[in-house]
């Protein structure tokens, strides 16, 4: 797989909490020049980057982010303030310690409120697969398709660790293609890239391929 044809998987990512209008214009330049998925980041910027891309590149933004113990009423208005600034997909992040204790159907049910506040757009659950036994993240491919949400994700990439290729292969096995796998944090290079592609991963969320890119702009014959 060459270089153009990954770059058409990657959510271009700044999501820092010192990220500044410049520094997120320049992701949304970034991410057209290189014909990215998306662009994500955080919330308030959201109105000021559809406005600034004018429809040429969807915005991505992220939901009770990162920890997601956020009650469902503030992750749903969360969901409608992102989707009215022109958010196109949404990334939300679950209640990791609803579903440690066993509360499937909690987890369950606030993912299909967001979905439905979400409607035709995106959704994407981020479940934090560092925190996760095996078993959960299992429970969690099964709660994500019968929810109806779009993607699973693997990652915030503010926790302890990012995707692995173990994680994306189960999920894969999982889902059978009945969802988009995202595969975020720990994706340095486009060798990377292409091994998450190759065992299942939909989308890649990451900001070092760009940058690669920017570097040498002839990586890979791109």
């Amino acid at each position: 797989m060459d270089v153009c044809e990954i770059m058409k998987f990657v959510d271009h990512t700044l999501l820092s909490q010192a990220a500044t209008w410049e520094e997120i214009r320049v992701v949304c330049d970034d991410a057209r020049r290189y014909g990215t998925a998306s662009v994500c980041i955080p919330p308030s910027f959201v109105k000021q980057a559809a406005e600034y891309l004018e429809g040429s590149l969807p915005v991505c933004t992220v939901i009770g982010f990162p920890n997601g113990y956020q009650t469902t009423e503030v992750k749903g208005f969360e969901t409608m303030d992102a989707l009215q600034n022109g958010a196109a997909e949404i990334d939300m992040v679950i209640h990791v310690g609803a579903l440690r204790a066993g509360q499937y159907d909690k987890v369950l049910e606030e993912i299909r409120t967001i979905k439905r506040i979400c409607g035709s757009h995106i959704l994407k659950v981020i479940i934090e697969t560092c925190l996760l036994n095996e078993s959960e993240k299992m429970e969690m491919c099964r709660i994500v398709a019968e929810a109806g949400a779009d993607f699973i994700k693997t990652s915030t990439g503010f926790s302890t660790g990012g995707a692995t290729s173990e994680d994306i292969q189960l999920f894969a096995e999982q889902t059978k293609g009945t969802i988009g796998i995202k595969a975020a944090g720990g994706i340095r290079s486009f060798e990377d890239a292409e091994k998450f592609l190759s065992l299942g991963a939909t989308r890649l969320g990451t900001s070092r391929l760009v940058a690669i890119l920017k570097k040498d702009p002839f990586t890979k014959n791109y």
